[in-house]
């Protein structure tokens, strides 16, 4: 999704397209933040279609994107997960919770002191930072996001997190120095499996 503007923003279309029917088909309040991440995600590859625009570089929609993918996704996807578990939620679903938190400080106090800048890099985008202990940044952002899934106790979402797992294992392997864009592509992609979950959850009493 990142080879081109143009990908971005029909991909990003799409994407937020389905984010809205899963919204619509939902029937839990506390289902909303699942099943808004395709909505989310499909807005994010849209910010990036700007920032293919805009040539890289660290404005605004540069700025807007890092700020979506680090801190805002950190914390996001496993309060969702938490949300939408039963009433009396396994303990094991507070440990990504606090560890996406943590991470997502840390994250938006590197974006609040240090200039983020985009390079267009052949067909994909890279996003340097230099973030300190960057490898244990991404230990913690993996865990919170992909390990909140798996942890869920849901088949649908231990799928979408088995999916962005082995994502981020291809992404990594590939595209290195573009990994925050790539993965992030390959799970907005993915996210499109929330459409299915949203519809097949049962009313809460």
């Amino acid at each position: 999704m990142c080879w081109s503007a143009t990908a971005d923003l029909v991909a990003g279309t799409g994407i937020a397209a389905v984010g809205v029917a899963s919204v619509a088909r939902t029937r839990r309040a506390g289902d909303l933040p699942l099943a808004a991440l395709p909505l989310l995600l499909g807005a994010h590859q849209l910010v990036q279609a700007a920032v293919w625009h805009a040539g890289g570089g660290s404005g605004p929609a540069t700025v807007a994107w890092a700020v979506i993918a680090l801190p805002l996704l950190a914390v996001w996807v496993p309060a969702g997960v938490l949300c939408a578990a039963p009433r009396r939620a396994p303990r094991r679903l507070v440990v990504p919770a606090v560890i996406g938190a943590v991470t997502a400080a840390a994250l938006a106090y590197a974006l609040a002191t240090r200039p983020v800048r985009a390079e267009i890099r052949g067909h994909t985008v890279g996003y340097a930072l230099g973030l300190p202990h960057a490898q244990l940044l991404v230990a913690g952002y993996l865990v919170a996001t992909v390990g909140a899934l798996l942890l869920s106790g849901d088949r649908r979402l231990r799928v979408l997190g088995v999916l962005a797992g082995a994502g981020a294992a291809v992404c990594w392997a590939l595209w290195r120095l573009e990994f925050v864009s790539t993965w992030c592509a390959f799970a907005a992609l993915c996210s499109v499996v929330l459409w299915g979950w949203a519809g097949g959850r049962r009313p809460a009493r």
